[in-house]
């Protein structure tokens, strides 16, 4: 079985983003960008299942600038056998990444699709759904565990009440929560062997997809800054503050 992973090239979690000055966006700049933690995780899991014997291939895809090679060779560094950068400078939405997966869906033909429940920087959660609708197959997000068995796969999934396990039919896509696995470290040996995988590049309109916005960001601004905390002398006093100055009660 062939499994695609997409992964995403976006802010390391561990730097305080900046909005720029005329509100248009964030600044990335000579900031540090990393593999968004989500798919890390996708790709792991991945690679497991290559390890187990239950995949056969595991092929990392990216959309986006050419700096997305390094993304894609952290992922093969982790253990997949070869990458696809659908390279653009456009802005790349939610829906266009879903036609573009879907148009490698359609090309190399895998058992299942794995990606990260949602990416750090927008946090939309909404490119996996949308990829399973486009290419009507069975879905399963939040997957904090996988087991394949025979033509179908076993996802169990936090719900508000528990845990819920889906049976799905393959080809199928599954997305991943933080709680399915903790990805390997990444050792030397395998960057340099990653740097001699196969990657393959393509533009847009090479998969027939047009990836121009649908929606237009007016403004980006930081939030509000928190105030500083008072001492209450008693809960009479906190009941007041809470009702008529916070309103929450």
């Amino acid at each position: 079985m062939k499994i695609i992973v997409a992964v995403k090239r976006v802010v390391d979690y561990n730097v305080k983003v900046r909005v720029k000055g005329d509100g248009t966006g964030v600044d990335i700049a000579s900031v540090k960008m990393s593999m968004n933690p989500f798919d890390e995780i996708a790709v792991e899991e991945a690679v497991r299942l290559k390890e187990k014997g239950v995949a056969t291939e595991v092929i990392v895809v990216s959309a986006g600038v050419a700096q997305c090679q390094e993304t894609l060779r952290t992922a093969m560094a982790i253990g997949a056998d070869r990458g696809i950068l659908v390279e653009t400078d456009a802005e790349l939405q939610p829906l266009a990444v879903a036609k573009l997966l879907k148009a490698l869906v359609d090309k190399e033909q895998p058992g299942l699709i794995i990606l990260g429940k949602q990416a750090i920087d927008d946090d939309a959660n909404q490119t996996g759904q949308m990829l399973a609708a486009l290419a009507d197959l069975p879905q399963a997000t939040f997957a904090s565990k996988v087991e394949v068995s025979g033509d179908g796969v076993n996802v169990t999934r936090e719900v508000d009440g528990g845990l819920e396990t889906l049976s799905l039919s393959t080809p199928a896509v599954i997305t991943t929560d933080l709680r399915l696995n903790e990805p390997r470290y990444v050792t030397l040996p395998n960057i340099m062997k990653a740097k001699k995988k196969p990657l393959v590049i393509f533009k847009p309109e090479d998969l027939d997809v047009d990836v121009t916005p649908r929606l237009k960001t007016l403004k980006v601004a930081e939030p509000a800054g928190r105030k500083a905390g008072v001492k209450v002398p008693d809960v009479a006093t906190l009941v007041d503050k809470l009702r008529n100055e916070a309103k929450v009660i």
